[in-house]
């Protein structure tokens, strides 16, 4: 069999390299489009998970949150509450990222809350969810009152408010 000329085969490969660059930024474009970085915070406090939530991309748009309490959908809000420590820091250009969701249908015992940021894309064809710092961990005592206690040793983006259940 006859070898093809070098000059065929250095195209192919010159091909092949234009196209991997090719798909790779379109794919690198789409998960940056799909999947925006939120910063965000979030504690239990006696009647609702409260916190702030902002779009590193959009800094000034009001982003909206899912509340979810051991994996059931348990509320939304838009994140437009006063909070003048979100824009004091840096992370937003106005106070307006904080956000309240009642916990009302909550039985007494140990409970994980996870804050979500809703983000559409393609003008509304996609919608993901994103978490929003670190699960939430609270404890409803049997009196059905919710007190926050003193927090977990470690430091992350999210707050955990607890009656030491870990």
């Amino acid at each position: 069999m006859r070898k093809p000329p070098l000059s065929l085969v250095h195209i192919l490969i010159g091909k092949s390299i234009v196209e991997t660059l090719l798909v790779s930024g379109l794919a690198v474009f789409f998960y940056l489009d799909a999947f925006p970085r939120f910063h965000g915070w979030g504690e239990a406090t006696p009647n609702a998970i409260s916190g702030w939530v902002v779009n590193n991309r959009t800094p000034w748009h009001r982003v909206e949150v899912q509340l979810f309490v051991d994996d059931k959908f348990a509320g939304r809000a838009v994140a437009n509450q006063s909070r003048t420590d979100v824009s004091a820091a840096g992370w937003s250009e106005d106070e307006w990222h904080g956000y309240s969701i009642p916990i009302t249908s909550v039985q007494a015992g140990p409970h994980e809350a996870r804050v979500y940021a809703l983000h559409d894309s393609a003008q509304g064809a996609r919608k993901t969810l994103q978490l929003v710092g670190e699960p939430i961990r609270f404890v409803v005592p049997p009196d059905a009152t919710r007190e926050p206690s003193k927090s977990l040793p470690r430091e992350t983006s999210s707050t955990y408010r607890v009656k030491n259940i870990d």
